[in-house]
């Protein structure tokens, strides 16, 4: 009886939840088109948005947002700071993963432990390039070193559960942001007997990854679509209003837009043509998306070690033109290498506005330049290669653009190398196989040290071996100021020195366009860590 009357009550459900709209199967289905694949939902080894977007669906970290993008509390119910501002004490609330299994503060240890253990690409993160956490320098120096690392290290780490259900971490300095960083997926936890169950194949599928956010990951054909299911165990599940949260994958913006027309799509975005296009279009819609798109320089590149030769370089791009008139999505030309709208100062300035214009557009000056760079060479022409992905539009548009640019240097040869994002990152920039590479970085917090610490020596992401002495003395002082003031006028100097010596060039901030189906309300979109929260996600 008890069965029959379960059946009985699901098909009344089903029914019920048919007709509250949507677009897409019975109930509230929300389909998210992306431009880019989700790489895994490890939360130790994704390092790229999509992959974030899809990750954050399933898990909750310590700390997330609400509907207005405000940082509230998410695993964590309650969060108190010791006096001097280096203890930090979660108390969790009763939050369960989808198999049943309680979420405790072990599961936080484990995760925190087996990103460092693994070297990730964020474990930097856990150190003093982000939370400060005490001895994960130390742990990831012997890691570097190759030294063998002993449990009794990882247990002197400022990761503690006190019980199943309080979390203490210690710091090594006082971080302002610290809240918000517990946002970030590298500090998500993971369930141990899950994850040594799945091995290798952990966060690879479907059924390898374990959820404790709002959704429940159903199906994943990579490079294709992600389908998601609300997740009944879910803490919050109050707040989900969708059933199924559907991910188009690798849909280029025109073809995303065709998909939105026809129905297909709930959310796309698009640039350059296409904005001429469904400008006037009532879907239209336009936000900042925070990536700041850079050329990262080999500085194993024996023409690139040339002052000169990076300077002539920077000078021969017109970066307000390619913003203005081939992207048309409110993306404007960089003007240093943190990006506008990032933070602000004590003094409620923001960052790009005190620290002025480092980087601008001048032909004549750019070949007086690369003149100089040759003369230095020996030679009268060099030839460097242009590495950019295909599949992360606008990249390929910015490739086009910068050939264009450089081709006009008398003495410079550009070659081409069209690739993948995933080949781009993974094989060229992380072996050294590239000269000049198209890259971009989104801020992972609202501090300008989330692009500054790129540049660092020994910084996972510093693919182009960039050295600096003066760099690394002044942002070891950032990292020691204990004045809010001093503190950003050296992350001002800082990257003064690095725009001087052109270790990075920038080329564009990210604005995006986007088609929008008007019945969808509460999508949270940020400019800082994920790009994406579907929890709050409803159709009207």
């Amino acid at each position: 009886m008890k069965k029959l009357l379960s059946l009985m009550l699901c098909a009344l459900m089903a029914l019920t939840l048919a007709g509250c709209g949507g677009s897409g199967s019975a109930g509230k289905t929300f389909t998210f088109a992306s431009e880019l694949d989700i790489k895994n939902l490890d939360s130790s080894d994704a390092d790229d948005g999509m992959s974030f977007d899809a990750l954050h669906a399933c898990i909750d970290g310590l700390m997330g947002l609400d509907k207005d993008g405000n940082i509230v509390g998410a695993i964590a119910k309650d969060h108190t700071v010791s006096d001097d501002g280096l203890v930090h004490t979660f108390k969790l609330r009763n939050a369960k993963w989808s198999n049943g299994d309680p979420v405790t503060a072990k599961d936080f240890v484990y995760a925190w432990h087996r990103i460092i253990k693994n070297n990730g690409n964020y474990a930097y993160m856990l150190g003093t390039g982000g939370a400060a956490i005490a001895g994960v320098d130390e742990i990831m120096e012997k890691i570097a070193n190759k030294e063998k690392v002993a449990d009794s290290d990882y247990d002197a780490m400022g990761v503690k559960a006190v019980d199943d259900k309080t979390l203490e971490v210690t710091t090594t300095r006082k971080i302002d942001y610290f809240e918000e960083l517990m946002t970030f997926p590298c500090y998500y936890p993971i369930n141990q007997k899950f994850c040594e169950k799945a091995g290798d194949q952990y966060g690879k599928s479907a059924k390898n990854i374990l959820s404790n956010g709002a959704f429940v990951m159903d199906s994943w054909s990579p490079g294709s679509k992600a389908t998601f299911k609300k997740n009944d165990k879910y803490w919050n599940k109050k707040a989900v209003k969708l059933d199924t949260l559907v991910m188009n994958l690798v849909q280029e913006p025109k073809v995303g837009a065709t998909n939105f027309k026809s129905g297909k799509n709930d959310f796309t975005t698009i640039n350059s043509e296409l904005v001429d296009k469904y400008k006037k279009d009532k879907a239209y819609t336009t936000f900042g998306e925070g990536y700041l798109f850079y050329l990262s320089l080999n500085f194993k590149t024996k023409e690139l070690q040339n002052l000169n030769v990076r300077t002539a370089l920077s000078y021969a791009i017109n970066r307000d033109d390619f913003a203005d008139n081939v992207l048309k999505d409110g993306s404007k030309g960089a003007t240093g290498y943190v990006p506008s709208g990032l933070s602000t100062s004590p003094d409620g300035k923001d960052f790009r506005e005190e620290a002025g214009t480092l980087v601008s557009y001048d032909a004549a000056k750019a070949q007086e330049y690369l003149d100089k760079g040759l003369q230095e060479l020996g030679v009268s022409k060099i030839k460097l290669r242009l590495t950019y992905g295909t599949d992360e539009s606008p990249m390929d548009q910015m490739a086009t653009y910068l050939q264009n640019a450089f081709s006009k240097l008398n003495g410079l040869e550009i070659e081409m190398v069209a690739t993948t994002k995933q080949d781009r990152i993974y094989n060229k920039q992380k072996n050294g196989d590239f000269d000049i590479c198209c890259t971009r970085w989104g801020p992972d917090y609202a501090d300008p040290t989330t692009y500054l610490n790129l540049l660092l020596d020994g910084n996972a992401n510093n693919y182009g071996k960039y050295s600096n002495a003066a760099y690394e003395e002044k942002m070891n002082e950032v990292t020691d100021a204990s004045d809010a003031k001093d503190r950003w006028q050296k992350m001002i100097e800082a990257e003064k020195i690095a725009m001087d010596d052109y270790a990075y060039i920038p080329v564009f901030e990210k604005g995006a366009a986007a088609l929008k189906n008007p019945k969808v309300k509460n999508l949270v979109q940020k400019a800082v860590g994920v790009p994406y929260t579907f929890n709050y996600v409803d159709i009207k």
